[in-house]
Formats: structure tokens, sequence, C-alpha cells
């Protein structure tokens, strides 16, 4: 199948973003010595935050063998960083401190308005 051709099966099944425009990040965080009661309790007070806020588009979570790991989707990595300093950094529980990295996406691939 050619590209292009790629192209039109991924822009009938949700939002592609070129290289010419921001291009959407992936957020992961190692988070050594979080736990599940931890993570929970950041979750519930940030979940209906995070849905909320400029740029979001995805969370997820699972535990890994020394804590936590955590990605995320963000629109551009500014709202990430945003959000992370205002929301995230001064909740914290003392000596958990995630080990952040960003990876720029080539691709975000979204399901079409409305679709279930």
């Amino acid at each position: 199948m050619k590209a292009s051709r790629f192209r039109g099966i991924f822009e009938r099944f949700g939002h592609v973003r070129s290289k010419e425009v921001d291009m959407a990040v992936m957020i992961t965080a190692e988070v050594k010595g979080q736990t599940q009661q931890g993570y929970d309790g950041m979750l519930a007070v940030l979940g209906p935050v995070i849905r909320q806020a400029k740029g979001f588009i995805l969370h997820a979570a699972h535990p890994v063998e020394d804590g936590w790991r955590v990605i995320e989707l963000w629109e551009s990595k500014a709202d990430a960083d945003q959000f992370f300093a205002k929301n995230v950094a001064p909740h914290l529980p003392p000596g958990i401190r995630p080990k952040r990295s960003v990876q720029t996406l080539h691709a975000l691939v979204r399901p079409e308005p409305g679709a279930t």
C-alpha cells in the first residue's frame, strides 16, 4: 500500500498531524518509589483537573518493578510542562520525584468525533 493511501486511511479514522505544525508529545514518567495507593490518591485529585487541561489528550499508568510508569499525550511540551509544574509537582509526596522524558510524536491518530 502506498504512503498516500495510508494517509487517506488515517484521515478517515482520525486526526493526523503533519510535520508542518506543532507535533503532539508523549511524556513518560518513571516514578520510583510510588505505590498504588499514592498513585490512586494523586489521580483522585488530579483526574478531573487534567481532563480540563489545555492540550491534554490521554493519561495511562501501570506498576513497574520499583514504582509506577505514567504515560501522557499532550498537544505540546509546553502544555505538559505547565500542567506538571502547576498541578503535579506541588502535590508529590516527599521523596517522590518522577523522571520525565519527552518524545515528539510523528503521528497521532484519533477517533472521529462521536465515534465509540
